[in-house]
Order: C-alpha cells, then structure tokens, then sequence
C-alpha cells in the first residue's frame, strides 16, 4: 500500500535550500518530493544536483505533471496568490508558505477556490505543531494554571535596509518590508496561529499603528542607492487588543522599528505560564504559581494559592508559600527544526480521510486579524470578525526517539 503523497515544490529559494527540502526529503516518510521549479532555473537545478529523485522544470511543466498530488508553495509573498492559484485550477492540492495572502480579499479568494475544487488547502507557519507549542496546550487544557484570562505577545526586530545588497539582487530580497511580507505578516503570522492553536476563534479585535515612517533610506555606503530614499509600502507597527469567542481577551504588539524583543504569556486563575518564542520548535515552557516548587514545606492544598502573607489568618495557618517558577518538561516530539511538519501532517489527512491540523481556515483567519487591525488603525472603530476557525486537533503526547516522532501524525 502506498504511503507516500507526491510533492512539487515551487520556489526554491532561502527556505527552501536552507530547511525546507532538507526535511521534505530526508525528516518526513510521507513526503515524496518529486519536481521542483523556481523563476530562477539555477536555484531549481541546485535542488536536483543536491536531491536524487527530484526533478528541475519549468512551473507551467511541475503544474501539468499529473504525478504531483501536493503543491508546495515557498515563493516570495507577493506571488503566493498566483502560484497557489495556478496549483488549484490544475487540480492540485497546496501547502503555502505564510502567509497565504498579502490581503484578506485575495486570501478568502483562494479559500473560496480550493472549496470549490474540493482541494485541500494548508498553511504556514506550522511551528504550532512544534514541541513546546502543543507541550504548552495540553497543560492549559489540564489546567495548570487554572482557567487562562488572557494571554499577551509581543515582538520586535529592527529591520533597517543596513546590508550592502540590500533589495539589488536575488538572494538579498527582504521581503519583509515589502506588502504581503512585512513584519505583521512575516513574524505575527506565528504567533496569531499559537493563540488560535491555544484558545480557537477570535471574536473582535481592535487596533492602532500601520506604516510610521514609510520613507526609509539606504544606509549602508557600499550600497549603489546610498542616501537615497524609497517607501516602505507596508505596515511595520501595529499595536492589537484581541477578544477571543472563549472569553480569553489577548494584546498583539508586532514591530520592525524598534530594537529586538519578545514576549509571550498567557494569565490564569492559578498562575501564568511563559511561553517560548512560536518561530521555534523547541523552546522553554515556565509555569510561575504558588507552590510550584514548594521544597521541603508541606502545607495542606488550600494553602497552595496566592494569598497575602500580611493577612493574619494565613500567618496564624503557617508559612506562607510565595510564587514560584519552573520549567516544564516537553511532552512532544518535533522539538528539533521540523518546518514542513504541516506538509506531513497534510498528507496524512489526505492518507486518512481526515482534516489537516494546518487547515486554511486557521490562515485565513489570521489574515483576517492583520487587515482587521488596519481597517481599525483606518476607522478607530472596533472591528467585528467575519470568519471563525476551527482549533486544530492537538498532536497526541509521546516519547518516540526523533525519527519516529512522525507516527504521532498518522492517526
């Protein structure tokens, strides 16, 4: 019985020499990546030198090879609808890169095609299937820290055209300050779809920011352009509060003009659980409440809440036991760099006749929550969100070595 889905790769560029096909040939069983093409046709030719068993060709031959079942879509974000779109009217399924669209419009465009179709339609980022990602939800679901109130993330990066090509040649496109690419799209994308993945739909959102300072200049000397001026023609600040159908109210605070930072929680009943960085598979996961590490104190369990330890009832029951933080082992696989695990998982779903965790819905969704925050920047009105998702199932616990951590997929 066959067990592989066959693959076609468009795009073959940065992520994809750097990880991507490394992981689609030789991490997943389930992935035979067959063909691949790029406008570029050295980047395409690079792959096939390196991957025995994959195939350079034109986009227009890997989209009409019948053989190819899966497109996977790495391409710039600005040619992520026409690719995509090209796969679908072939009758191909897709896997994209994040995110699937520069605007809501053109992404409900492609929803609505692969619905039509009856193709499948997955997404990027899949870090949400990572280790510390589905680690983190199987402890807020058993309740470590009680009922989760709220949940905040914010991110930075300074993103300032410093390198000497910057924009001049292939290799050196920066994407991320060009519409479609920009930082809400290139880093918020991972952490809309960890609070999805934690907590499900979001009812309503409210916004401010956009574009700061669109005018940027070219500061590096040995840039052909030096001093010279060119716009930045997408948002690079914006600043969210988030209103989830659970109840869970969240703050996204994405931005590419300051100087690096993270932060990432979530807020309970019974304490709060630190949350690593959702660009990575493997990270910490640090649950801070009281009695978290109590030592050699025993105290009954009613003693094991926060409480004040001025209140003389507590100072006549005994010690009071502050606060305190630990790290929490991981209980999943895919703790090591595993981009393409949504692909895997896809073609699972397409094996098993079941719904991929990295469902278009869950893309869409959080393309919504960027152009939302827009559209509030735009009207100062809060704005009420037109689609839901459904939260994805979680990936099963295990502690197979790292070559079998894949059969958590195969259900």
């Amino acid at each position: 019985m066959e067990r592989k889905i066959k693959v076609g790769v468009v795009g073959c560029g940065g992520i994809c020499k750097g990880t991507y096909m490394d992981n689609m040939v030789n991490k997943f069983e389930v992935i035979d990546v067959i063909a691949c093409a790029d406008k570029i046709e050295s980047h395409a030719k690079w792959m096939e030198d390196h991957y025995p068993g994959v195939k350079a060709m034109s986009v227009e031959e890997l989209m009409n090879n019948p053989e190819v079942q899966v497109v996977v879509n790495l391409t710039y974000p600005e040619s992520h609808v026409e690719i995509s779109k090209m796969a679908f009217e072939h009758g191909k399924h897709v896997y994209c890169e994040k995110m699937m669209a520069p605007t809501f419009k053109d992404a409900k465009m492609l929803y609505d095609l692969a619905a039509e179709k009856g193709l499948m339609f997955t997404t990027a980022p899949d870090t949400f299937l990572g280790a510390w990602e589905q680690s983190a939800r199987k402890y807020l679901d058993d309740g470590i820290i009680g009922r989760p109130i709220t949940v905040h993330a914010q991110v930075s990066r300074h993103y300032n055209p410093e390198s000497p090509f910057f924009d001049t040649k292939p290799k050196h496109f920066f994407f991320p300050l060009h519409y479609g690419g920009g930082f809400p799209f290139d880093l918020g994308g991972y952490y809309l779809h960890e609070m999805i993945n934690l907590f499900g739909s979001i009812k309503r959102v409210a916004g401010f920011g956009g574009n700061l300072f669109p005018e940027r200049t070219f500061e590096n000397p040995k840039h052909p352009k030096y001093k010279q001026q060119f716009i930045v023609d997408t948002p690079t600040t914006l600043l969210a509060a988030l209103e989830f159908e659970n109840g869970v109210l969240g703050t996204l605070n994405i931005s590419s003009d300051t100087s690096t930072s993270h932060f990432f929680n979530v807020g309970g009943t019974d304490g709060y659980l630190t949350l690593g960085d959702p660009n990575m598979f493997g990270d910490k996961l640090i649950v801070t409440r009281c009695g978290a590490d109590p030592g050699d104190v025993k105290l009954p369990a009613f003693m094991l809440r926060a409480q004040d330890p001025n209140d003389d009832d507590v100072q006549q029951l005994g010690e009071w036991v502050p606060e305190q933080s630990v790290q929490l082992p991981l209980l999943h696989g895919f703790y090591e760099s595993s981009r393409g695990v949504g692909l895997a998982d896809m073609c699972y779903a397409l094996l098993n006749n079941r719904r991929p965790r990295a469902h278009c819905d869950i893309g869409l969704h959080a393309c919504e929550v960027i152009d939302a925050i827009q559209e509030c920047c735009r009207t100062g009105k809060v704005y009420e969100m037109t689609t839901r998702c459904e939260r994805p199932a979680p990936i099963r616990p295990s502690a197979y070595s790292q070559t079998c951590q894949e059969a958590t997929l195969d259900d």
